[in-house]
């Protein structure tokens, strides 16, 4: 009728995720999340626990909170790792998305540089050679979801503000030949390629989304950060941009950064740059070279590497 059972011997003692534990000490998250943290009200979530859940979604490529939580608790060695028993009860997947909403880029990124640190002591980073692309993020937003910028409705409502606020009033006559004059903008901005006066339905019944939706005509009230992107043989999507430095040696990530995905990747060369150079500045490591492809050649990008000293092997683009 009775059993000894033991989480610790049901998991093979070289387990990946025990030897995780062994070599990454996240007790720092203590001192590094205690402003976002009360003394009244019930326990929150445990700050060592949140980033550990959030580990096993990059190690596992789950993207959803729902997903990553049902993962977690049907693992015996996960389990071991977040430090839940068989019969505890892990957090529910609304405190993931509540708690990393919480905390603010520099604790996300203080963890980063900490896993960084490590990696340079077991000697996995020699910092002379930095490898930096981009990538696009897909937003958890729908293409669905884009209205049309008021522009033309803003123009007209800050120009009646001017007018209440002005010393010289304008006319009858001058209100109905700015009326005709916004209309006649209204017209015609209502006929520019993107504009979605009627639906069109195919023989399938689906919507027919116009080709030429623009960022400078739509936006998504869902994510206004979000851009409208695509590249070639993709669909067009609401997405980020999402930049890497990776250092040649063992292929240890050393820097990392979002951006807006309408920015061409050589405009946004400089801030990818500017973290990895400071994420090994804190290591005594000094950017020697940078390779990336023809995305990033520009005028600017070559005159950063040169007032940074830094050797750029960067593919030129052929017109």
């Amino acid at each position: 009728m009775f059993y000894e059972l033991s989480l610790d011997c049901l998991v093979p003692q070289e387990d990946f995720y025990r030897k995780v534990n062994q070599h990454l000490e996240l007790h720092f998250l203590y001192k590094a999340t205690a402003p976002y943290y009360g003394r009244e009200g019930q326990q929150s979530i445990d700050p060592v626990v949140f980033f550990k859940i959030l580990l096993v979604g990059y190690l596992h490529n789950i993207n959803s909170d729902r997903a990553l939580l049902r993962y977690c608790a049907d693992s015996l060695s996960i389990r071991l790792f977040l430090g839940y028993d068989l019969d505890e009860e892990l957090p529910w997947h609304s405190t993931i998305s509540r708690t990393r909403q919480l905390f603010g880029e520099e604790v996300f990124l203080s963890l980063f540089q900490k896993v960084l640190s490590l990696c340079v002591q077991k000697g996995m980073v020699q910092g002379k050679r930095q490898c930096v692309d981009s990538a696009y993020i897909k937003s958890n937003a729908s293409m669905d979801s884009l209205l049309e910028k008021e522009v033309v409705e803003d123009v007209k409502a800050y120009m009646n503000e001017l007018e209440e606020n002005s010393e010289f009033k304008v006319t009858t006559e001058r209100k109905k030949l700015v009326e005709q004059h916004h209309n006649w903008k209204k017209e015609a901005y209502q006929g520019m390629p993107g504009h979605r006066k009627t639906v069109q339905i195919d023989e399938d019944g689906e919507e027919i989304r116009p080709k030429f939706l623009s960022n400078h005509t739509h936006y998504s009230p869902t994510d206004p950060d979000a851009k409208i992107s695509t590249k070639p043989g993709k669909p067009r999507q609401l997405n980020y941009a999402g930049q890497l430095s990776v250092d040649d040696a063992e292929h240890v990530i050393t820097g990392a950064c979002a951006s807006t995905a309408g920015s061409k990747d050589s405009a946004i060369f400089s801030e990818i740059m500017d973290q990895t150079i400071a994420n090994l500045k804190q290591n005594d490591i000094a950017i020697q070279e940078v390779i990336a492809d023809a995305g990033y050649s520009s005028g600017e990008s070559l005159q950063y590497c040169e007032e940074k000293g830094i050797d750029a092997w960067i593919a030129h683009c052929l017109f």
